[in-house]
Order: structure tokens, then C-alpha cells, then sequence
């Protein structure tokens, strides 16, 4: 779990109803279901309407790397490479069939089979090259959904803040109505602004930060592979990986 993500969404709301109730405020009053519905509802549906299919759907899949995120081993995946390396230093790049009928990341698994079928090493780039930016590009636009929402959220806030306060206009002759309706008014604009800037945008680039992190890794062990198949040593393999790491 990631407890940098945890904490940080945790003290934010913290924050946010400490400060209400510091104030002399209640949680109902942060509660207001129909300004809930307009804020969620219409950024939601904005977001829906810009973006591909196939990257709300992504972005659906990826969400729950915020507190869940993949584990990328930048050292251990140096320590494989470099195993490799000494694998196919004592037995040829043959030997490295077997570690790649059992290696169980797909990347990883497609450069080794290219080394033991003996492609040339700018054909390996050339493959593995559009495997990595392909599925960081597809990463990257799936975050984009996220900021798009929080891009659209205030603006909604907006919206459901002005509907709010023509409720109000149109029932100024009946006091009890005057309420609920300002109720509305500001709540959605808390709401809006509060989802955008709390949640939303940080969601976006804490996904863009996986989507790099893991390319990079990917970019790794691509030098990596290159190395192998140019013959060099595992040493100097382990010396130039290290520039990978943070």
C-alpha cells in the first residue's frame, strides 16, 4: 500500500472538516445530496464525452494504483539483467531460454526470446521500443482523465452554485425555501473545487509519476538487453544500468 497516498487524502479531509468544525460548523452542512449529484454527475459526464473508450477505461483499471501501486524494483531488475548476462556469457544466448519460458513479466519475457532466436540488437530496440512508449502513452491518457475532471469540477461547482441561487431568486416570497436553496449554492461550490484540487489532479499526476517510473524501468531493461546481445561485460552491464536508479 502506498502510505504516502494514504496519509495524504486522509490529512486533507482532515483538514477540511477540522477546519468546518473549528469554525463552529456541523458535517451535515457539508452534506447536500443534491449538490452532490450536479458536481459528480456533470464532471463525470464531461469527462465521459472527452474522452476515448478506451481510455476511461484505463483510467477505471489504473485508479487503484494510488494506494495500490505496481511494484517496480528498479535494483532488483538491475540484479536480473545482469544475471543474464552472466548466464549468456557462460552458456550463449541459448542458455537464456529457460529463464525466459519462467520469467513471469512479459516485457522482460519478449526481449529474452528476441535474444535467443538471435535478433540483430536494433531490431530488439526497435520492438521493445514501441512496447514501452505504447503502453506509457495509453498510461499517460488514461491520468488525463483524471485531470480532465478536475479541470471540469469547479466550473460544475459553478453551475450547481448559480442553480442554487436562482432556487433562492425564484423563492424569496417563501422564506422556508431560502435555506435549501443557498444550501446548494455553496456546498457545490465547495464540492467542486474541494474534489478538483483534493483529489482529482493529485490522482492524475501520482499516475503519470507510476506511468514514467514504470517506463523507465522498461527502459532499463532494454539497455540491458541491448547489452546482452552486443556481447558486453556484465560489469560494465551493472555500471551503466545503475544510471537508471533514483
Amino acid at each position: 500500500m502506498d502510505i504516502l497516498s494514504l496519509i495524504g487524502l486522509t490529512l486533507a479531509f482532515v483538514a477540511i472538516i477540522g477546519g468546518n468544525f473549528l469554525e463552529g460548523g456541523h458535517l451535515g452542512a457539508l452534506l447536500n445530496g443534491p449538490a452532490a449529484l450536479i458536481v459528480l454527475g456533470g464532471t463525470l459526464g464531461a469527462s465521459m464525452l472527452q474522452s476515448p473508450m478506451s481510455a476511461f477505461m484505463r483510467a477505471m483499471q489504473i485508479v487503484g494504483w494510488i494506494l495500490f501501486p505496481p511494484r517496480i524494483d528498479l535494483a532488483g531488475g538491475i540484479d536480473r539483467v545482469v544475471n543474464w548476462s552472466l548466464t549468456a556469457r557462460k552458456e550463449g544466448l541459448l542458455g537464456l531460454e529457460t529463464i525466459a519460458d519462467t520469467e513471469p513479466d512479459s516485457y522482460a519475457r519478449k526481449g529474452l526470446q528476441l535474444l535467443v532466436d538471435g535478433a540483430e540488437p536494433q531490431a530488439i530496440r526497435s520492438i521493445l521500443e514501441v512496447d514501452f512508449i505504447t503502453q506509457e502513452t495509453r498510461d499517460i491518457q488514461a491520468a488525463k482523465v483524471f485531470e480532465s475532471m478536475g479541470g471540469y469540477a469547479p466550473t460544475v461547482g459553478i453551475i450547481g452554485a448559480v442553480m442554487g441561487l436562482i432556487h433562492v431568486m425564484g423563492n424569496l416570497a417563501d422564506p422556508s425555501q431560502l435555506g435549501s436553496g443557498i444550501a446548494v449554492a455553496f456546498v457545490a461550490t465547495i464540492y467542486g473545487v474541494a474534489s478538483a484540487n483534493l483529489i482529482l489532479l493529485p490522482v492524475a499526476n501520482k499516475l503519470k509519476a507510476i506511468a514514467v517510473r514504470q517506463s523507465r524501468y522498461r527502459e532499463m531493461l532494454l539497455e540491458g538487453l541491448l547489452s546482452i546481445a552486443e556481447g558486453e561485460n556484465p560489469r560494465s552491464i551493472e555500471l551503466k544500468l545503475q544510471g537508471f536508479m533514483e
